[in-house]
């Protein structure tokens, strides 16, 4: 008995699909620190004020101590200890902390996923960014837009 070539495709094509196992994506870096990524979500969550614990898994990520990621996002050891008892941000504060992280993820993303690299370069003075350190410029949209439009021209090789 011979099989048509139609169903001996067929076979293997079932064969090869039962083999198949999905493999399991690592979290994304929005999702390792607990921030939605974009969109309606992301809008919504900033006005209600970020979860306290988006806090700790950044400094976690980002290999910050922790006073110095309050610093960067200019939220005082005072207010800290408060959000930390309500378990919630404000809105400015949570603003603050969505600019860190995505300069961080930004910076992660242009040293090909080395973290220790992207936290040496964030606290080292960039000449493109007028000798100042990047995690400096965390606390205005205006400085953060600097941060990540230079992070864009690296990318692409426009170093002036």
């Amino acid at each position: 008995m011979t099989l048509s070539f139609d169903i001996y495709v067929g076979f293997i094509v079932m064969s090869q699909m039962q083999a198949f196992k999905p493999v399991k994506q690592p979290a994304s870096f929005w999702q390792q620190v607990g921030i939605p990524s974009r969109g309606v979500t992301l809008y919504e969550s900033v006005h209600k004020g970020l979860d306290f614990g988006v806090f700790d898994k950044l400094a976690k990520h980002s290999k910050l101590e922790k006073q110095e990621l309050a610093s960067a996002v200019t939220i005082p050891p005072a207010t800290l200890n408060r959000r930390s008892k309500a378990g919630r941000f404000n809105k400015d504060e949570s603003d603050r902390l969505y600019r860190f992280a995505e300069i961080f993820n930004q910076t992660i993303n242009l040293f090909e996923g080395d973290i220790l690299a992207a936290c040496e370069w964030l606290k080292s003075p960039v000449v493109g960014l007028g000798n100042r350190r990047p995690i400096d410029m965390v606390s205005t949209t205006a400085e953060s837009e600097g941060v990540l439009n230079l992070i864009g021209r690296l990318e692409h090789g426009v170093f002036s």
